[in-house]
């Protein structure tokens, strides 16, 4: 009996022959050798897993390590005026923030700017690392943190946003100008590449080699009873 759950458990939606829709999320019953399929509720392509989806989530995390140099080293905020121009990084921002007296705003930037954009890039190199060497290790949890990396990226474009905002806002003739530097163009890129990054990994993947590695234990035990 323990041994049917098991094995009922390890079931993955391919062998199960459903596929879920990404736009709607309504589950379909469809043979895995089957194309050119699309959700009946939204009309979305549907696929069992995303394809070539690690190749082109390796390609887009490598470009954004290579971005996040740049973004770090340039200045993301230029700064004119009667007194001359001066050019602020992130890590200056933060520094500036922190000992003019605005302690919050300096932790805020910090983990929006700096911490969660390394942790995206760490995090989805560990996915993408686990997968390759098909680890069944916690894929509850791997696939938690997915979620999780997808919900926060938004808030990693806060600094490019303070940039934007005080490029529009403040502005005084000739007294004074201030201009988003090439780091925020950097910056922004390496956003938008860990986004793209996440969305072209499949977090099915994980579930593969945990419902493989889950019916082997299952095969192991049925013939150890036997």
């Amino acid at each position: 009996m323990s041994a049917t759950v098991s094995a009922t458990a390890a079931m993955t939606g391919i062998d199960a022959g459903v596929v879920a829709c990404h736009t709607c999320g309504m589950a379909h019953q469809a043979s895995p050798e089957a194309h050119g399929l699309n959700c009946v509720r939204c009309g979305a392509h549907l696929h069992f897993r995303k394809p070539d989806s690690l190749s082109r989530a390796w390609a887009l995390l490598i470009a954004a390590y290579v971005l996040i140099i740049p973004a770090n080293v340039l200045p993301v905020m230029e700064t004119g005026s009667l007194f001359g121009t001066e050019d602020d990084t992130i890590l200056s921002g933060v520094i500036y923030l922190w000992t003019s007296g605005s302690e919050p705003l300096a932790i805020i930037l910090f983990i929006a700017s700096i911490a969660i954009p390394a942790a995206k890039l760490v995090s989805l190199t560990y996915l993408l690392v686990s997968v390759q060497r098909h680890s069944p290790f916690a894929p509850r949890e791997r696939t938690r943190l997915y979620r999780i990396l997808e919900a926060v990226g938004r808030w990693s474009m806060i600094d490019v946003y303070v940039a934007s905002m005080l490029t529009a806002l403040v502005q005084f003739g000739s007294l004074m100008s201030i201009r988003a530097g090439s780091g925020a163009i950097a910056f922004g890129a390496v956003v938008v590449l860990t986004m793209f990054a996440a969305e072209s990994f499949d977090p099915r993947l994980i579930w593969d080699t945990a419902g493989k590695d889950s019916a082997g234990k299952t095969n192991n035990l049925e013939n150890k009873n036997d």
